[in-house]
């Protein structure tokens, strides 16, 4: 039965998903971010004179839910990089498109001939995979989900990315690959479904395993980031007429209809069709670092928490990426 909630959940709302992407594009306005980066590091003597940046992925890297219309984490990154390193032609290349899971990214490597061209030129790559995946084992298995059902999906998704790393280095094998994990949007809204959160560790674990063991490779977390919200918060608990609850048990049926709008990385469909995803049913427990529009992307907090723990670990291993070859 819970189960049935959750499958339920992604079937409303990824019915309307295109539509908020498109009110991204044509009637948000930018906005700087949230929160200030930590303090810059010295720039290198031997640092390149141009960077470029690649980012691949589905809606994370694509930036759905970022309500300044930026593009989410990538240009928080690149502008922070620039800054950092006072670097005067850092060019980002952007090959995000929501809805995609491993294998159509997979194919847009192996048959798009720009992108192809672009990632024999990066100096640094990221790359945002696997959240849809996991949705497809959801979607695909109504009845009957339990933690083994992603046992083989699991097995299928490494050879995928496994081919699809090994395409990546065909084309450039200096490149850093910062891989981005997975989190858990529905925490809040579905506590009692712990089985899910079990599933996103284990995707996460075997994917930072296979990361670990590939050279210039590394995995980054950002589902602790994410999945409560900002410091660790359970939420924020909004309700009708002053009463509050800070659980989610109540009303996980309620909020089925009033966070219609989530995932353009669920659904691929040309619908332009959308309903009111601000209303107000009942107890509604609200992650402050997720998108309100849908409550599955995240905002531009949130994009800017994932932007710091990106660069972080770019600052870390500046010298794949940041060095002329013979400084290396």
């Amino acid at each position: 039965m819970k189960w049935k909630k959750l499958v339920t959940y992604l079937l409303v709302v990824g019915l309307i998903a295109i539509g908020t992407g498109l009110l991204f594009h044509f009637t948000v306005p930018k906005a700087q971010p949230l929160l200030t980066p930590v303090d810059k590091l010295a720039a290198n003597d031997s640092k390149k004179s141009a960077i470029e940046y690649l980012a691949l992925g589905d809606s994370l890297t694509e930036g759905v839910g970022d309500e300044t219309a930026r593009g989410g984490f990538v240009p928080i990154l690149a502008g922070d990089l620039e800054d950092r390193y006072d670097l005067s032609n850092l060019v980002t290349k952007n090959y995000g498109v929501a809805g995609e899971r491993s294998d159509q990214i997979l194919k847009r490597v192996k048959n798009d001939e720009d992108l192809r061209q672009d990632l024999s030129q990066a100096d640094l790559i990221t790359l945002t995979v696997g959240g849809n995946d996991v949705l497809k084992v959801i979607q695909s298995n109504f009845f009957g989900l339990s933690i083994e059902t992603f046992t083989e999906p699991m097995e299928d998704y490494q050879e995928r990315l496994k081919d699809l790393f090994a395409q990546i280095r065909d084309l450039n094998s200096d490149a850093p690959i910062y891989v981005l994990g997975i989190y858990n949007p529905f925490y809040l809204n579905f506590p009692e479904i712990t089985d899910m959160q079990t599933i996103i560790d284990n995707w996460n674990k075997q994917t930072e395993t296979f990361v670990n063991q590939q050279d210039n490779a590394f995995f980054i977390p950002i589902n602790d980031l994410l999945y409560k919200g900002l410091s660790d918060e359970v939420g924020i608990a909004d309700t009708e007429e002053g009463e509050s609850e800070k659980t989610a048990e109540s009303s996980d049926t309620e909020r089925l209809s009033d966070s219609s709008t989530t995932a353009s990385d669920e659904s691929q469909s040309s619908t332009s069709t959308t309903t009111d995803s601000s209303q107000t049913v009942g107890n509604n427990i609200t992650n402050n670092v997720l998108y309100e529009g849908d409550r599955f992307h995240p905002n531009n907090l949130g994009y800017q928490l994932m932007a710091n723990a990106v660069r972080d670990e770019v600052i870390k291993t500046q010298n794949y990426w940041l060095l002329e070859e013979e400084a290396k």
